[in-house]
């Protein structure tokens, strides 16, 4: 279990993930300040990142473990030239886990490969961002009091947004229906609807969403990225394109939350954050929890 790194989403069986949503339970009701005194988690973080760098320091600083590394890959070694490949075995040797940021796709599963330790993707280019999907799994469990049978509408970015890549994946065992909302540029790629079709899951594909809000018990909203575009006049045609508001909000089902991976920019009005179905701030909170949950079982304390 020791080598054991969480690199895609499907790293973890359902029975894992049941598992790690259940350790994160545990950790909101009862800290455990000292459960990783004398260890040692470097965060290397190639990409900028607030929230995920953050929960993952605030998560391991709440259990007594201490944390090493960098936010800015210009004041280390890579700045000299050293390959990602000498930088990893060499912080391998100063750290019990290490989480990594980094823009190119498929960088943390190369990482994992010559790590002596585990090694905990924080999100890789386009492609997969299993802890946020974690934290989102125990958001729609905590909201909804189950995982099976809802109805999930993905609004936004869906062709780069990697926590909907790995969102759809963790979610297809627990029967959902998805409902996909995008500009035509953006729509989710083939292989995510291949593998959907593959798990017999309902799905939908739409350009407007205002009529259907009804029907969703979670609207999981997304930013348009501009830093995946090469073209920044198509970033400018789509960023703006799907804006939540207050307003639409008045036929909803009482139960249904709204989820973003943060950050926001333009797509979630900031007149929604008084509503009670408004969630992203809590969701951003259980990451700490999530978080835990994953350092924890990867290091064989939690089971």
């Amino acid at each position: 279990m020791k080598n054991k790194s969480l690199i895609s989403i499907t790293d973890f069986s359902t029975e894992e993930i049941l598992r790690i949503l259940s350790i994160a339970e545990g950790f909101e009701k009862t800290p455990e300040p000292h459960l990783l005194d004398g260890r040692v988690v470097a965060t290397l973080f190639f990409e900028p990142s607030t929230r995920t760098r953050l929960s993952f320091e605030s998560a391991v600083n709440r259990m007594g473990g201490r944390i090493i590394g960098f936010s800015d890959p210009n004041i280390s070694s890579v700045s000299k030239g050293e390959t990602l490949k000498d930088t990893i075995r060499i912080v391998s040797n100063y750290c019990d886990l290490i989480v990594m940021r980094h823009p190119l796709e498929g960088s943390s599963r190369y990482a994992s490969e010559v790590a002596t330790v585990p090694v905990v993707n924080a999100g890789d280019g386009a492609n997969q961002h299993p802890t946020q999907t974690l934290l989102d799994m125990y958001s729609i469990k905590k909201t909804q009091g189950r995982l099976d049978n809802i109805n999930i509408f993905m609004v936004g970015d869906l062709k780069y947004g990697r926590t909907v890549h790995s969102l759809l994946q963790a979610m297809s065992p627990f029967s959902p229906t998805f409902h996909f909302v995008s500009h035509p540029k953006l729509r989710l790629p083939d292989e995510y609807k291949t593998f959907l079709d593959s798990k017999g899951v309902k799905y939908y594909e739409h350009e407007q969403f205002n009529d259907l809000i009804p029907e969703a018990d979670i609207i999981y909203m997304t930013r348009v990225q501009r830093e995946r575009f090469t073209d920044l006049v198509e970033y400018e045609k789509t960023k703006d394109v799907y804006v939540l508001r207050n307003s639409m909000l008045d036929k909803a089902k009482p139960t249904m939350k709204i989820l973003h991976p943060l950050p926001r920019i333009n797509e979630i009005n900031q007149d929604v954050d008084q509503s009670p179905k408004a969630y992203y701030f809590e969701q951003a909170r259980n990451g700490v929890f999530a978080r835990q949950a994953v350092i924890t079982y990867l290091l064989g304390l939690k089971r």
